[in-house]
């Protein structure tokens, strides 16, 4: 339960003095909806205004504060015209206040001819002329609040002016109550920093005090880190068992490779944990093509050894369709029952798979999220295995934990290499295998960046490759032709390309499909009856077809590099030699032009997940945002990498040292939880 304390921050908006439906609707379309909300939107620039008594004294592009007097209206010919109002300093300078789009009205009540006003706004020059634009201040001297030198300005959207966002920041700031230190005393007093309350209010005073962002920032990640700990503390001291295998499906794979260095330790890893008496939470990082589907089967046949069952979550439908496949076709002739499950199968063929789950006769089954559905039961789930875990968040991950008479163990998978930072931030309650080996045999990819202008040479070799019996992807960035954006459309560039190869020898998959429809055309291609598969990014995780050995990426610059890396390792999969063709806009930006020279230059994909956490803003963070969990709204990327790790030794000094939610910490920290939402953790601690 919420600590009373902490209501008064948690009341809506619309609760407060002035605040009703019409300012509520732009307010709501940035995420403001609380008073919390509000006090954690911070400023991102700063007005700085110049007190002067002359307008001769400023110079061109300040925006200054200064007394005048209007002595003449300048109407524009025509009522949207923009409507001049003739001014002068007390030296007898002139400036011109210019309104724009029939708002002469507005103009004449705020400068009546004859009287002093004091303004400000930025000063420009039209011609030889001096002019301030729509002045942001007008009042009459000695009267009303001085107008500020500085001001923070906010990140806005139509409907709310910075003035008002000033305003209902200041009732958020008087709304905040004196809360207990939840920071660690000597890392306090070391690092400088303010209190929680003293933060927040010199962070909404000015963008630039770090000492107050970096204190806030830090309150923000610590709540992540702390809750990440004890979700897994939480876990692992619930009623648990041990996972054994006797090995004798293991043994009887026939594999055509043997296992690499690599995937024979992250094999002991896993089954030492399994092993364990309580829950394994263990992530799987491994490059495309490092083999963690071959680790993962023999994870889930040592859970059908010791008489359990087992589900491999896959995010997409055709994900789930494609490890169904590849699964059935590497246990053939072992006597594992292996079933599929979609928000797709409906009927009889639904009602048969979850009877056999059920009464235990299916070992092993793939699907999406609708695995974990009310409705699914399994007789002894043992083990989950979670595939491109980044599309599942952790309160989705937990809902698995539910399925099983005991905790099931977690294995989570990604073939998108995260830096440390990011697997701190967001997967701080795992333990973290890598398999850092390829097999033999596999030849990189040679990836290229040519210019869009070269699209016709493109096609030409496309036509070659296609007429040596090879096959490849051409992706887009857009489903559709947009009116505001310029690039290159699927259905545009499918319907080209079938004028030029022919319409059979073309296929088109995008997200706005159907999952019957996808699924034929993948099938189509996968058995080589298409040459060339148009798409966006739905091909981006997981798409297995070993012919393929041509990649096509058109504005590329317009993608991440894990996304890029991503779409490389669609090809590569088969004997022949490969290619990834990265085709940029005339037109490219540095950060860009950085990212294609480091695909072509590295295939690497750790070195490639560093340098895109590098490159990014804020909020991209490589795509790894936790669907369905709260985002960092104070945080900044460059914050994250800077003070992660001492959050993340500093909770876990807190949950090890100090007691968790029940030491002399505790209550602080517990605040500290709700006030950035990540208080999910606390019941489950609790509860067991």
């Amino acid at each position: 339960m919420r600590p009373e304390i902490l209501n008064p921050l948690f009341a809506a908006l619309t609760d407060l003095k002035g605040v009703g439906p019409q300012l509520a609707k732009p307010l709501a379309r940035l995420g403001l909806e609380r008073v919390l909300d509000v006090l954690f939107h911070l400023p991102t620039g700063l007005i700085s205004r110049f007190p002067v008594d002359r307008v001769d004294q400023a110079q061109a592009g300040q925006t200054i504060i200064v007394e005048v007097t209007a002595q003449d209206y300048r109407p524009g010919r025509s009522p949207r015209a923009p409507f001049g109002v003739e001014a002068f300093d007390d030296a007898g300078d002139h400036v011109r206040l210019v309104y724009f789009g029939r708002t002469s009205g507005l103009a004449r009540k705020l400068f009546p001819l004859g009287e002093k006003r004091r303004i400000s706004g930025r000063l420009d020059l039209y011609g030889d002329m001096r002019q301030i634009v729509h002045p942001d201040h007008v009042t009459e001297p000695g009267e009303g609040e001085a107008i500020a030198e500085h001001e923070p300005v906010y990140p806005l959207t139509e409907g709310l002016t910075n003035a008002r966002l000033s305003q209902l920041a200041a009732t958020a700031l008087a709304r905040r109550p004196e809360l207990a230190e939840w920071i660690d005393a000597p890392l306090l007093a070391a690092r400088g920093w303010p209190t929680w309350s003293e933060a927040l209010e010199r962070a909404h005073a000015s963008p630039r005090d770090e000492a107050a962002r970096d204190r806030l920032a830090y309150d923000e990640i610590f709540a992540s880190q702390v809750a990440l700990m004890l979700i897994r503390e939480g876990l692992r001291a619930r009623k648990r068992r041990a996972i054994v295998g006797d090995g004798r499906l293991t043994g009887a794979l026939k594999l055509p490779f043997g296992l690499t260095g690599a995937q024979e330790r992250v094999g002991r890893e896993i089954a030492g944990d399994m092993g364990q008496d309580k829950p394994m939470l263990r992530m799987l990082q491994g490059d495309v093509g490092s083999g963690k589907t071959l680790v993962a089967l023999r994870a889930m046949l040592a859970a059908v050894e010791a008489g359990t069952q087992a589900a491999l979550l896959a995010p997409t439908e055709i994900l789930a369709r494609q490890h169904h496949a590849t699964l059935q076709e590497m246990l053939a002739g072992l006597p594992v029952n292996i079933a599929i499950l979609t928000g797709r199968d409906k009927g009889r063929a639904r009602e048969s798979t979850l009877m056999g789950l059920a009464d235990g006769s299916i070992d092993i089954l793939v699907g999406t999220h609708a695995i974990f559905q009310q409705a699914v039961n399994y007789r002894d789930l043992a083990l989950v295995v979670v595939d491109e875990q980044h599309r599942f968040g952790v309160a989705q991950r937990l809902m698995l934990t539910d399925k099983g008479r005991y905790p099931p163990h977690l294995l989570v998978m990604t073939a998108t290499p995260i830096p440390r930072t990011l697997l701190l931030a967001n997967h701080g309650e795992m333990d973290v295998s890598r398999i850092d080996e390829m097999p033999p045999g596999r030849t990189p990819v040679d990836t290229r960046v040519i210019s869009v202008e070269r699209l016709d040479a493109v096609v030409e070799g496309l036509e070659r490759h296609l007429a040596a019996g090879a096959q490849a992807y051409w992706v887009c960035p857009l489903v559709a032709e947009s009116e505001t954006r310029d690039m290159a459309a699927a259905e545009d560039r499918a319907a080209m390309l079938r004028e030029r190869f022919g319409a059979g020898a073309v296929g088109l998959v995008h997200g706005r499909m159907k999952g019957a429809d996808k699924d034929a055309v993948m099938t189509r291609f996968a058995a080589g009856e298409i040459g060339v598969l148009v798409a966006t990014t739905v091909i981006e995780v997981g798409v297995n077809v070993p012919a393929a050995s041509l990649m096509i990426v058109e504005h590329a610059d317009n993608f991440g590099l894990a996304q890029l890396h991503q779409l490389r390792g669609r090809v590569g999969r088969g004997t022949a030699k490969s290619v990834c063709l990265l085709l940029r806009s005339q037109s490219l930006s540095e950060t860009a032009r950085e990212r294609l020279a480091l695909m072509r230059d590295t295939n690497d994909g750790f070195v490639i997940a560093e340098k895109d956490l590098e490159l990014r803003g804020g909020g991209e963070l490589l795509g790894l945002k936790q669907s369905g969990d709260a985002d960092y709204r104070v945080a900044t990327p460059e914050q994250l990498v800077r003070l992660l790790p001492l959050a993340h030794d500093d909770a876990r000094l807190f949950v090890e040292r100090d007691g968790g939610i029940s030491g002399k910490r505790g209550e602080a920290v517990r605040h500290c939880l709700y006030l950035f939402e990540r208080d999910a953790a606390v019941p489950l601690l609790r509860s067991g």
